[in-house]
């Protein structure tokens, strides 16, 4: 796992697996960790990490409700987590979800938990709103469109911003088997436009951390993809930089969730 300070508040740590970063915020003697690493030696080091850095924590919170994003309680079972709350619904919805589909991904990559995943009752938080943490705070911005549910955090005081799923720059726009539409996957990204001109750094849920230009370059490599995907469907386009074996499969998922163009 590798770790970098973005701002004195913000720490980035990115999971070897799916390059999936852990956005950690803090003000003043609060911390919030934002997402999750997903391997078992990742989350048992995360607690000393953050402690050598200064950072104490107060809470978990979550871009959405894809299990390789709600692992933090594993890391720090004590903590409460928060989410949207489309996601609260989502997790609701499906009791046990999120945990087969950790199983089934362990067991694929012959992975030990020392202990089983307990998400507890996730606190609901209202979004389009605020989440305090010590002096500042953060505000949460709808984020569906991969999947039903979701937030985007930003962290104005720094200039972060934590989109979930959204403005990688290794994979493509798709759309999760969390219930994610294009039409609403493109409101999102115009949703975003404006933060991310605002913003100093980009966390996307899964690659590295990008600037300003090259998030926004992103946006419009999406919306390109997506809006040929509308029209020419298994014949749309891939972004450049972005058409391994791997991204055309999820491209062939693309079409066979929106159907035939």
């Amino acid at each position: 796992m590798r770790v970098v300070s973005l701002h004195p508040d913000v720490l980035v740590a990115t999971s070897q697996i799916w390059q999936t970063n852990c956005t950690v915020v803090r003000s003043g003697e609060e911390s919030f960790a934002i997402d999750s690493p997903i391997l078992t030696q990742e989350l048992q080091t995360l607690p000393s990490l953050l402690e050598q850095a200064g950072f104490t924590l107060s809470g978990l919170l979550a871009t959405h409700g894809d299990w390789d994003h709600l692992l933090g309680p594993t890391a720090f079972p004590d903590a409460s987590l928060g989410c949207a709350q489309s996601t609260a619904e989502r997790l609701r919805a499906a009791p046990g979800a999120v945990q087969r589909e950790l199983r089934a991904f362990d067991e694929q990559h012959y992975i030990e938990r020392p202990r089983p995943l307990a998400l507890g009752t996730p606190q609901a938080l209202p979004v389009p709103g605020r989440c305090g943490l010590g002096a500042q705070e953060l505000e949460l911005h709808p984020a569906d469109g991969h999947t039903e549910d979701g937030m985007a955090i930003w962290i104005s005081w720094a200039g972060v911003l934590v989109p979930g799923d959204y403005l990688s720059a290794i994979e493509i726009p798709f759309f999760g088997e969390g219930g994610g539409t294009l039409a609403a996957y493109l409101r999102t990204l115009e949703r975003l436009r404006p933060l991310v001109q605002g913003a100093a750094h980009i966390v996307p849920g899964h690659g590295p951390v990008l600037d300003s230009a090259r998030a926004l370059a992103v946006l419009e490599e999406d919306l390109v993809y997506l809006h040929a995907l509308q029209e020419f469907g298994a014949d749309a386009r891939l972004p450049t930089g972005r058409r391994t074996a791997m991204q055309r499969q999820l491209h062939g998922e693309n079409v066979s969730r929106i159907g035939p163009a």
